[in-house]
């Protein structure tokens, strides 16, 4: 009887220690969430994380706060996401920059995305196409590349921060056509875009969505892109692949993201409402327009995501020879 009446007090004991748990999981969102993103307003990660924050809202039925904290190529934003507590109200839109390439390209890295981070789900990818000022002499990827071989001189890059895709897209673009390259590191997106147009530097990567509005601008001026088929923003500008260098294949990833040790049932509350957002038909069609691929992925496959690509990017980040601080 003794026995029987200590196992079920023991029973009744874990019982009242799991009910906290599961009425906040139940009860998620109860307050509003901030969502902060590393770049800009106006920028495309801004342009990602304002729409789906927006639709957000209306699923979660809490206000979803924007919160840009620009600097140091994402991350600032992803140290403030990976020191937050783990309740689901400070969410990241983090992207391959901050997550897969950091780790590898800088020693003093402040957070450790593996241990400090649960990824909910990607959202969205971006192409990349290579541009260069509108007062270039080159017409064609031929033309820069020919050019760019036969300079004693590094070829100047721009790029949007060290470790960004940029940067080291740059870097396998020059190890497979055989020049070398320096990158320049601007820290603010229109600095950059003035030094392309200024024709400060010979050439940058940018993204696709971007990309687009300044060519219209008469800015800058494509010659490939990184996708593996033309984009619809930009159809007369050939591929990596159609000009004779499949391996310049990259591209940049967006995800949410959660503190490591975030209930499991407020990230996969997080994941259904993520991915409605972003298949939502008006949510998709601009993230469309604005050149993004639409994933909304699972949880499972956003985890698997992140576990591929990161040593896919330290290997690049290694064979650069590139040792960030």
């Amino acid at each position: 009887m003794r026995h029987t009446r200590r196992a079920l007090i023991a029973a009744a004991s874990l019982a009242a220690l799991a009910l906290p748990t599961l009425s906040h999981a139940q009860a998620y969102p109860s307050q509003a969430v901030k969502l902060i993103v590393g770049f800009p307003p106006g920028t495309a990660p801004d342009t990602v994380t304002r729409l789906v924050g927006q639709k957000l809202e209306s699923g979660l039925k809490q206000s979803v706060v924007v919160d840009n904290r620009a600097g140091a190529g994402g991350q600032i934003a992803t140290q403030a996401v990976a020191k937050s507590a783990p309740d689901g109200y400070t969410l990241l839109i983090g992207e391959v920059g901050s997550i897969s390439i950091a780790p590898a390209a800088f020693s003093k890295l402040p957070y450790d995305p593996a241990k400090e981070l649960a990824v909910v789900a990607e959202i969205v990818r971006s192409d990349f196409v290579l541009v260069i000022p509108a007062s270039s002499p080159h017409k064609t990827l031929a033309d820069l590349l020919k050019a760019a071989k036969a300079s004693k001189d590094r070829v100047n890059f721009a790029t949007f921060g060290a470790g960004t895709p940029g940067h080291f897209g740059a870097d396998i673009l020059a190890d497979q056509a055989g020049f070398k390259v320096e990158p320049i590191h601007y820290r603010a997106t229109g600095d950059a875009v003035t030094a392309i147009a200024n024709g400060d530097v010979a050439a940058a990567f940018v993204s696709t969505g971007f990309a687009s509005a300044q060519l219209k601008g008469g800015k800058m001026r494509a010659l490939a892109t990184t996708a593996s088929a033309r984009s619809p923003l930009l159809p007369d500008v050939p591929t990596f692949a159609e000009s004779g260098l499949p391996k310049i294949d990259f591209s940049a990833w967006f995800a949410l993201f959660a503190p490591a040790g975030t209930p499991a049932a407020v990230l996969d509350t997080l994941n259904k409402q993520a991915v409605a957002a972003v298949q939502a038909p008006e949510v998709k069609q601009k993230l469309t327009d604005a050149g993004f691929t639409v994933t909304g992925t699972s949880r499972a496959d956003a985890e698997k995501l992140v576990k591929t690509e990161a040593p896919r990017w330290a290997a690049i980040v290694k064979q650069s020879g590139f040792k960030g601080d």
